[in-house]
């Protein structure tokens, strides 16, 4: 077991390091990495094919629970039910996208507050928090970022601050749900949380501090951002939101879809559908209703993340099986000394840092059952302890440019366009906001469950 031990160890590590470094595609990373795991780890040091079909977990999608949960059942190995959901929702926001939807509701917005550049940039970071609630925060940045550059543009102020407030924002709205941030995802499906549970919980803190955010990141870039917007604007030079539409059928029927997924997520701890059933069904909804753009949508799914997925699942797998993360929550065990508040503030800060430099994903994954075992043996609740890493990961990775993946692609947008953010400029204002969230988190979760 020593052996299988070290080996699953310098293999988590090695997949770690190659990510930071970006040099490979990490979905190459990862798979390769979950395929060493299997052969190294399950099949030569531990000759247990057991342990290989359980992180493999193909059993579940025969099992009725899998699809149709009335009781709440831990996930082991690839959590399949987040792969399905991801994808699902992957496929509705590409109809979305397709239909002008996200172009529209940006441009109205803007039209609403009279194109004025302090009332579009708060209207955007509270959109940007609202949207990153149901849909990926990765693709609200992509096309907030796109339409923030063309109103600075016609406005004449300069796109970066805006551009740096959505990001924060998205992070932060996407951590009051359990499908706005994969962190989330990977939490609510291996601990069986609903939507509402999400909600309840990390929405409320969220909530508090995007207003804590908004007030912070007027006061740090208001100067920047009044400067040129004094002249009169002529509301007839913008283009129309509805110039937007592509296809008002395709509009109203991708509409429609978003606020099935919305109702069917709100409710899913009532109808007791699993997460996978609700990703499958918008999916397969959203094909029938572009039928005629139907391969063109399922091309456009962005399936290396979801190789990535399933690959750093396979390699948490091999931490899990192998005993490595038992030891781990008693490493956080001893150091606390069993003290509640000191566990929590643990957990807390260190998944904070950790994802600022490293993604948030697999170490969301890894310490899923590091917190159960923690509460096995300490006696503090388990889900004050998933919503402690859920905000940590989440929150934590606004941090650095590299902390999430909505922080590379807002970054890329700008340098693309002509406005380059460096690291100095990105944590200048962006890491103070984090250790404000992240000192309110503290501050609420010490008060409301301990």
């Amino acid at each position: 077991m020593a052996a299988a031990q070290i080996f699953a160890v310098v293999i988590f590590l090695a997949m770690f390091v190659l990510i930071v470094m970006d040099k490979i595609e990490r979905h190459y990373v990862t798979l390769g990495s979950g395929i060493l795991t299997l052969i190294v780890v399950f099949g030569i040091c531990m000759k247990s094919g057991k342990a290989i079909w359980n992180t493999l977990a193909l059993k579940g999608f025969v099992t009725k629970d899998f699809w149709y949960q009335v009781t709440e059942s831990e996930s082991k190995g690839i959590n399949w039910a987040t792969i399905i959901f991801i994808a699902g929702m992957m496929v509705m926001v590409e109809g979305m996208a397709k239909a002008g939807f996200f172009r529209w509701l940006c441009m109205k917005i803007a039209f609403l507050v009279k194109c004025k550049t302090i009332p579009v940039f708060i209207t955007f970071m509270i959109m940007s928090a609202v949207l990153s609630m149901f849909i990926d925060s990765i693709t609200v940045i992509m096309f907030l970022a796109a339409v923030t550059i063309e109103l600075s543009q016609l406005l004449k102020f300069n796109p970066v601050p805006m551009i740096l407030s959505e990001i924060f924002c998205a992070n932060l709205g996407g951590s009051a749900t359990m499908c706005g941030d994969p962190p989330n995802i990977i939490v609510g499906t291996s601990l069986g949380y609903s939507f509402s549970d999400f909600l309840t919980n990390t929405g409320l803190v969220a909530g508090i501090s995007l207003v804590f955010s908004i007030v912070f990141f007027y006061f740090a870039f208001r100067k920047e951002l009044v400067t040129g917007s004094n002249e009169k604007i002529d509301m007839s030079k913008f283009p129309k939101p509805s110039e937007a539409i592509t296809s008002k059928r395709d509009f109203i029927v991708s509409s429609v879809i978003f606020g099935c997924a919305v109702v069917l997520l709100i409710t899913h701890a009532t109808t007791h559908l699993t997460v996978a059933t609700i990703g499958l069904f918008i999916a397969v909804i959203t094909l029938i209703a572009f039928a005629k753009d139907a391969v063109e949508l399922l091309k456009k799914v962005d399936y290396k993340t979801l190789v990535f997925f399933i690959g750093l699942f396979i390699v948490v797998g091999g931490l899990e099986e192998t005993g490595i993360l038992e030891l781990i929550a008693k490493f956080i065990e001893k150091i606390s000394g069993g003290n509640a508040m000191l566990m929590i503030a643990i957990i807390l800060w260190v998944s904070a840092v950790a994802s600022a430099f490293v993604d948030n994903i697999p170490f969301a994954a890894t310490m899923v059952p590091v917190i159960q075992s923690l509460a096995a043996t300490s006696g503090v609740a388990l889900p004050t302890l998933a919503w402690t890493l859920s905000i940590g990961t989440d929150i934590g990775g606004s941090a650095t440019p590299i902390g999430a993946s909505a922080n590379v692609v807002g970054t890329s947008v700008a340098a693309k366009n002509g406005y380059p953010i460096s690291w100095g400029r990105y944590c200048a204002k962006l890491a103070p906001a984090t250790v404000m969230v992240l000192a309110i988190s503290t501050v609420y979760i010490f008060m409301r469950y301990l």
